[in-house]
């Protein structure tokens, strides 16, 4: 076949492609698993979970069905425990640069590195897409990236007891700053809060416990902008702030985080010739197909009226792609709607014995 040409690399035949690693790409595992449909899932991190682990591992999410409280990485886990009886295989670290419709209707996919795949459909469950944070943009202060320059929070234990500085005026600068100041094993130091303006997209409640705590002297918040930075023996020791009043001040720190959102993007997706809107792929909302037959997008990533972006409306969509998917990969085979509760057939899939009711 063609594509399996001029390159020494395997071809690997398998019936589904799952493109993001996610909470919803992860689900989307165990609905295909149920429907005996295997999958290899492909993810350009180097771990699983996706915004979840990236962003917000240690937060709790309180909206997962029965599950009254968890954070993004027992979300993981859990998932993670879920779909073992599958066997996915994972690719972390690698993105797909090329999706094709072969002749015989499969898909060839390959990745950066090289790795091709030859599938039945392909399920698109990247979240937002490629997202990468909004930088603070003054020249020079790059260099101290990862070491005293955070746009991510992964081990909040490394910011304990040292003084901080916070940029920013959304949820997840208001969410940290409440996380550093109040008493727990993550306390800093030290914690000023700086935004270019004395107002914020964030939670109210929030807002008013940061101010709060700025009343009882536990917390300092500045407005102003970042405007340079002093440093000594490669070391980042203090900021510029310049308010609007037009005076500078000095604000020593060990440590900066800088809370601007995400800049998402599509990357490749964009150029495989699928219907998009507002960098978001339409699909219907029977199957959640994309405007490609044998491709599903489901999660954050697609769009369609009355679109929710909730992880537990992810998780109805890649129900719904699982059973929209079988008739490519049994083209012969009825399928039926069976239970977990119940059914014998999904008992042996998953690998739990059926109970025996008196």
């Amino acid at each position: 076949m063609n594509a399996d040409s001029n390159s020494a690399a395997p071809l690997i035949e398998t019936d589904a492609v799952i493109i993001g690693a996610g909470p919803v790409g992860l689900f989307q595992v165990f609905e295909l698993g149920l429907l005996e449909i295997k999958a290899h899932v492909i993810d350009s991190l180097a771990y699983p979970g996706g915004q979840c682990i990236e962003l917000y591992p240690d937060k709790p999410i309180y909206d997962i069905p029965a599950v009254p409280v968890c954070t993004g990485k027992e979300l993981t886990d859990n998932l993670l425990k879920q779909i073992e009886p599958f066997g996915p295989t994972f690719h972390f670290g690698h993105e797909v640069t090329v999706v094709r419709k072969e002749e015989d209707g499969r898909f060839f996919v390959e990745t950066a590195k090289g790795t091709r795949f030859l599938s039945k459909t392909i399920f698109i469950a990247g979240g937002v897409g490629s997202f990468q944070p909004r930088l603070l943009r003054v020249d020079g202060l790059d260099k101290f990236d990862e070491s005293q320059l955070f746009y991510r929070v992964r081990n909040p234990a490394q910011f304990a007891g040292k003084n901080l500085v916070i940029v920013g005026g959304g949820d997840s600068a208001l969410d940290w700053t409440l996380n550093f100041v109040q008493d727990g094993p993550n306390k800093a130091e030290s914690v000023i809060l700086v935004h270019r303006r004395d107002g914020f997209r964030a939670a109210p409640a929030s807002v008013a416990k940061m101010r709060e705590l700025c009343d009882a002297y536990e917390m300092q918040f500045v407005v102003g902008q970042v405007t340079g930075f002093d440093e000594a023996n490669g070391q980042l020791k203090s900021l510029k702030l310049t308010g609007g009043d037009g005076v500078t001040r000095v604000l020593p720190l060990d440590m900066l985080l800088v809370f601007f959102g995400l800049s998402p993007k599509l990357g490749p997706i964009a150029d495989w010739g699928l219907g998009l809107e507002r960098k978001q792929i339409v699909v219907d909302t029977e199957k959640f197909e994309t405007s490609i037959p044998g491709i599903f997008a489901v999660g954050d990533i697609n769009t369609y009226p009355g679109k929710k972006k909730l992880i537990l409306s992810g998780f109805h969509e890649a129900a719904l792609a699982a059973f929209g998917a079988a008739p490519y990969v049994f083209p012969e085979k009825r399928i039926l709607l069976q239970y977990t509760t119940t059914s014998p057939k999904l008992h042996k899939v998953l690998g739990v014995e059926t109970p025996v009711f008196d």
